[in-house]
């Protein structure tokens, strides 16, 4: 299985743009720099010609919008499915549960936040909890699993930026 990891776009912040100054995280909307941003990621994301059998996000506003830009641009009738363990204090272990219980999915499409996902990648690459990945905002990385596990058990094949992404053009 490949898993494809995805940082949501950047997002809005308190007051910004008419936004509440005390809009709650959770609420936080893309701002107009991070679906430009993602434009280019998902036109990146077209062009080498990704597909996910499934998607995963983050239940936080600028995430779902992240995933819903990604599947809109890709032409995907994927439904996304909401985790609770792709939040900023989500489960890795519990994420990995939630997978493993798809149908038998060849890519999968993880959006989220750091440092969770970094985490994340750094148990199922190294068994531990810390790596030093720099995931940007908008970052996409590959990691391809035989058996996905709560321990190490992916390798780590290719992180891009969204400038790299951007240049692809």
């Amino acid at each position: 299985m490949n898993l494809y990891i995805l940082r949501h776009g950047s997002a809005s912040d308190p007051g910004e743009n008419g936004l509440p100054k005390n809009l709650p995280d959770a609420d936080r909307p893309l701002s107009t720099k991070g679906k430009q941003r993602l434009g280019d990621v998902t036109w990146a994301m077209r062009k080498m010609e990704l597909d996910f059998d499934a998607v995963l996000a983050s239940p936080l506003l600028r995430t779902r919008q992240t995933a819903h830009m990604v599947t809109e641009a890709m032409g995907a009738r994927r439904k996304i499915v909401l985790s609770d363990h792709l939040a900023p204090e989500g489960s890795p272990k519990a994420l990995i549960e939630q997978v493993n219980g798809l149908h038998s999915p060849k890519n999968v499409l993880l959006v989220g936040h750091e440092p969770y996902l970094s985490r994340l990648i750094a148990v199922l690459t190294t068994g531990g909890t810390t790596a030093l990945i720099d995931l940007r905002k908008g970052g996409l990385a590959r990691l391809e699993v035989e058996d996905l596990h709560h321990a190490r058990c992916a390798t780590f094949r290719w992180l891009l930026t969204p400038k790299q992404m951007s240049l692809m053009k």
